[in-house]
């Protein structure tokens, strides 16, 4: 299991301001392993589980030769399983003085940047399954309708403390609008 945190500098720092890195660059945050195990193991569970059904019923109703068939979801959990890390290790955040930047993609690479001023909701959510293995996501909500900024995978006390210092200078920046 790889547990790299493909970033290119530390986390945030400690005071919770967006600290820059010695190059200008934004200090940026990966996300936790806990996201990689919980989606690895969804695969793992999706896989088995259809080659199972898929050989069983094909090696009943068919004949035992169509129950190979069930190798199909089986090279699916083969070839997922080292593209999960890859999509793990894309995904990362930096608080900077002004707003948020939010990176994630392997082949289609996508960076968002959140103005503080322009975030009207910021939400944390965590279903039963994230919530199973500790995590959960923080959801930014501005004025802009197709904004897809969102931060998966956090630890809860991480994913608070976000949404804490997100609201806090977001109303800051909209109180001078």
């Amino acid at each position: 299991m790889e547990t790299g945190s493909g970033t290119d500098a530390g986390g945030p720092a400690a005071d919770g301001t967006g600290a820059e890195g010695p190059s200008g660059e934004p200090a940026w945050a990966a996300l936790p392993p806990g996201l990689l195990v919980m989606r690895r193991l969804l695969l793992a569970a999706w896989s088995v589980g259809l080659a199972l059904a898929v050989g069983v019923v094909l090696g009943l109703l068919v004949g035992p030769g169509w129950a190979l068939i069930a190798l199909v979801p089986l090279s699916v959990l083969a070839c997922g399983w080292p593209l999960l890390a890859r999509n793990w290790r894309s995904w990362r955040y930096a608080e900077r003085a002004d707003d948020l930047l939010i990176s994630r993609g392997v082949l289609w690479h996508e960076q968002t940047v959140v103005p503080y001023g322009r975030m009207q909701l910021v939400e944390v959510t965590s279903g039963p399954l994230e919530r199973r293995f500790g995590l959960a996501g923080v959801q930014l909500h501005t004025a802009a309708a197709a904004t897809d900024a969102r931060i998966p995978g956090l630890d809860p006390a991480e994913a608070e403390r976000l949404r804490d210092r997100l609201t806090e200078l977001g109303e800051a920046r909209s109180a001078g609008l």
